[in-house]
């Protein structure tokens, strides 16, 4: 199948955007300026740029998997933010309301914080150009204190936001980190 549109071409193709994760710890005290920096660093560079909440992210992995199917659902037409950055955090919630991914976001005080930062240039149907990846995780670097902070989260914090029962853990041995991906994963499939 040919024609005008890339995305309507290769619809149920795996899309693997070019995908950086950068960890830290923040000092924020103006949550709003903050933000706008990230803002301003996926503006110059054409980069996605999305923070999150470490404590809430199980491992990288969690972040890749919501980059992937977010580039995914950007190239069918299906996103449900215009901003593909907030995309990738509704996939990382698991969840199609924003109100309810922002809780995943970051807030203001001293924070442990996992980063990405993806070029969606050449994903079907992305409006913007391909990003310069290098340029925008140098300034996301400048943005904290690198420390390994993906891997290790808070266990309460993570099975209360994406709603995992006890009951839920022990049928699968346990393993949180694999249930929260499987969140992810699934929000595809209740669309």
């Amino acid at each position: 199948m040919t024609g005008d549109d890339p995305a309507a071409d290769a619809p149920n193709e795996w899309v693997t955007p070019e995908t950086r994760l950068v960890e830290g710890r923040v000092g924020i005290e103006d949550l709003d300026a903050f933000l706008s920096d990230i803002k301003a660093i996926g503006a110059e560079t054409g980069a996605v740029v999305q923070a999150v909440d470490a404590d809430r992210i199980v491992d990288g992995d969690h972040l890749r998997l919501a980059t992937r199917l977010a580039a995914r659902a950007v190239a069918r037409g299906e996103a449900v933010a215009r901003d593909p950055a907030v995309e990738v955090l509704l996939y990382a919630a698991g969840r199609r309301q924003i109100d309810q991914a922002l809780a995943l976001g970051v807030e203001a005080g001293e924070k442990r914080v996992g980063f990405v930062v993806a070029d969606f240039g050449d994903v079907p149907g992305a409006a913007q150009p391909s990003a310069s990846l290098e340029t925008a995780v140098e300034a996301v670097e400048q943005l904290c204190e690198p420390a390994q902070v993906l891997g290790t989260f808070d266990e309460a914090a993570v099975q209360s936001y994406y709603e995992i029962t006890d009951r839920e853990l022990k049928a699968v041995a346990g393993d949180l980190s694999a249930l929260v991906r499987e969140r992810v994963a699934l929000l595809d499939v209740e669309k």
